[in-house]
């Protein structure tokens, strides 16, 4: 704490010492510092034991609770509390001894101050300052003060350069150079720096030439290297050739797919290198030049084969990044064009060897096919060379909606396994005692397979590649009218409502699709009508909730009418589970009603319930082309009461005969749905209790 104290009153009164005060003598210094070594020696330090506490508290078993020591800053606060600050240092000086002097019967000395004349009236009395530790901070400044002047002192002795003796020219004329020297020496070292700058240039120039000469020479050989990393080399006398074909992987293309390899001589050494510049060239032969691709495309009129043009729709090539190999885009493009090729042969020898009853036509680069009646599927083949790309023009602009991309991927996908079958067939060791085939096919019961399965299995295996890709054009084709037919009937019909949940699990040749059929807001009393429909290749099998299985064609009207004669059967069955949950009682009820209207489409169904009371019954009829019809029936004592008792028929027996029916106007029903204004009817009908 004392310690903080110094440190503080240093730093407050440092801003007081002034220059002049800075420049006093050593011996005044020395005798500064002896007299603060003087009054150093006057202050008085009190110690205390650490080891003395005090007791603090004494339980009732007579042990002493101490209490713990004082810190250094809460001893000296202790400490200065006990100082009496009005008592000061001068006035006990001063202050006579009473047993010594002698006083007055007034407690004065007798030779006070007061018989004395007044000399000393003009001089102001010394006023003891307020604040306690005055007279340490006047020791502290001066011993601050006598520091700061020998710290001065003996910094400038130190220092030779502030005590040496140099001697200053008086004529400043006398050493002032000509001119002449000067523009002279600056030449010169104006010079020296020039010739300095260019030695550097050309060094730096030199070194850059040097590496540009080494990465020429090394580029090729590295280049050759990463190009034979991805690709098939091989040396025939001082050529170097390559492999693009697919040999390696099971294909019988008769394309030889041969490139060479050929060092680039083009740019100019001696000239400036451009960015895109590689070692390395590859000679691709002139049919797999530029960029090819099968496009699939399924269209409802077929044009005439005579109108028939090469099909040349293309995509711009990707430019390769600067500094990447130029060589092995090509090649990546050329051996695209190569397998495109060879799929396109593998396509139109299958399509000239197949026999159908709608023979396959191959014109040019296409392959025309019709897998349903009215529907044509063509495949062709567009190769695009750099320069020939903009003088040949397709004859026709296809829709992009047309455009298969999940069947040329397939297409890919099928030339390859047929490249892998070919490689596994030579290579894979034939069993010695075990039979060929499926396992399923040597087993009995239920498990084993029956002979259509059989003989269905036995032909997928020696399909071709463009009958399977005409089975899957099918099936995507006929899934893509299911949906369109699902959405129309939703989006042109509002009750009921019809929603469809597609399975993202499917097969190439086959898709699940659930179709429900639902009434706003009534959810809970009926649980939707749900359909599967399982589309394969040339049929739909549809899957109902209780197991019924039936058939449909690829027709696309066949489809809708089925749904529509659905969604007029799910209105009744919604009616009926109404009137389970209102009391009323089911009378009849049938989905194919054989009376009325003849449906074109379909059967009508029909449903009538009465009142719980009985006095009054209501029949439903809906249609899928003809709608719906609601009549009501009452009793003839209901009748009765509203048109007044008749005379002709008195006995009451006659009063319990049922009315005929008299049909509602249902346009002017309020309701957002069938159900709904059935639910309004019944209740208007139903007697309250």
């Amino acid at each position: 704490m004392l310690r903080w104290q110094f440190y503080s009153c240093l730093k407050l009164d440092m801003f007081l010492v002034s220059k002049e005060e800075s420049l006093r003598n050593v011996s005044d210094v020395l005798s500064l510092l002896l007299s603060i070594s003087a009054a150093v020696m006057s202050v008085r330090l009190s110690i205390e034991s650490s080891c003395e506490r005090q007791v603090q508290e004494v339980s009732l078993e007579g042990l002493e609770t101490y209490a713990p020591p004082l810190s250094m800053s809460q001893s000296l606060s202790k400490l200065v509390q006990r100082i009496d600050f009005t008592h000061s240092s001068s006035d006990s000086e001063s202050e006579p001894d009473p047993e010594s002097d002698p006083q007055d019967s007034r407690g004065r000395h007798p030779w006070s101050q007061e018989d004395q004349p007044d000399t000393n009236q003009g001089v102001v009395k010394f006023q003891p300052s307020l604040w306690p530790w005055d007279s340490v901070r006047n020791h502290l400044r001066g011993a601050l003060t006598e520091m700061c002047v020998l710290h001065d002192v003996l910094s400038v002795l130190k220092e030779k350069k502030y005590m040496a003796l140099d001697p200053v020219s008086q004529d400043p004329s006398a050493n002032k150079t000509p001119q002449v020297f000067q523009l002279l020496s600056r030449k010169k070292s104006l010079c020296t720096a020039a010739q300095l700058l260019l030695k550097g240039a050309e060094k730096l120039s030199r070194s850059v030439c040097e590496q540009q000469e080494q990465r020429r020479q090394h580029d090729f050989n590295s280049e050759l290297l990463r190009l034979r990393s991805q690709w098939k080399l091989r040396k025939l006398g001082d050529k170097i050739l390559g492999d693009l074909s697919y040999r390696s992987a099971g294909s019988l293309f008769p394309h030889h797919g041969t490139f060479e390899v050929i060092k680039n001589t083009d740019v100019d050494l001696e000239k400036k290198i451009p960015e895109d510049y590689c070692p390395l060239s590859v000679q691709i032969p002139s049919d797999l030049e530029g960029s090819a691709y099968i496009k699939v495309s399924i269209q409802k009129q077929a044009p005439d084969i005579g109108d028939l043009g090469t099909v040349n729709l293309f995509r711009r090539q990707t430019k390769p990044k600067p500094g990447s190999g130029q060589w092995q885009a090509r090649l990546e493009y050329a051996q695209n064009v190569l397998l495109c090729k060879e799929i396109f042969a593998q396509l139109s020898r299958e399509a000239v060897q197949i026999k159908s009853q709608i023979p396959h036509i191959v014109v040019k680069n296409q392959i025309i096919s019709q897998p349903f009646p009215g529907l044509q599927l063509s495949i062709s083949l567009c190769h695009s060379i750099g320069e020939k790309k903009t003088q040949r023009s397709s004859p026709e602009k296809h829709k992009p909606d047309d455009h298969l991309y999940v069947l040329e991927h397939n297409l890919h996908q099928l030339m390859r396994e047929f490249h892998k079958q070919t490689l596994s067939s030579q290579l894979m060791p034939h069993p010695a005692s075990a039979p060929f085939g499926h396992k399923r096919l040597r087993l009995a019961g239920p498990s084993g397979h029956d002979k259509t399965l059989i003989s269905a299995q036995s032909q997928r295996e020696r399909e071709g590649l463009l009958e399977k890709i005409i089975r899957q054009a099918k099936h995507v084709f006929l899934r893509s009218r299911t949906a369109r037919t699902i959405d129309s009937l939703a989006s042109r019909i509002e009750d009921p409502q019809i929603q469809a949940h597609w399975s993202n699990i499917n097969h190439v040749y086959e898709s699940c699709v659930k179709v429900l059929i639902t009434s706003q807001g009534y959810e809970q009393i009926f649980k939707s009508m749900q359909l599967q429909l399982n589309i394969g290749v040339e049929q739909i099998r549809v899957v109902h909730r209780d197991g019924r299985v039936i058939t449909l064609s690829h027709q696309e009207q066949e489809l809708q009418d089925f749904l529509l004669s659905q969604m007029s059967q799910h209105q009744i069955q919604a009616l009926q589970q109404l009137a389970k949950v209102m009391g009323w009682h089911v009378l009849s009820f049938s989905n194919h009603m054989s009376q009325g209207v003849v449906e074109n489409i379909g059967n009508s169904s029909s449903i009538t319930i009465s009142s719980p009371n009985g006095d009054h019954a209501i029949s439903a009829r809906s249609g899928p082309e003809s709608g719906v019809c609601v009549q009501v029936q009452s009793l003839r004592s209901a009748q009765c009461k509203e048109a007044g008792r008749s005379e002709a028929l008195p006995d009451q027996k006659w009063s319990l005969l049922r009315g005929s029916f008299r049909e509602v106007q249902w346009e002017r029903m309020e309701g957002k749905n069938f159900v709904y204004r059935m639910e309004l009817l019944m209740a208007a009908l139903t007697p309250c209790l």
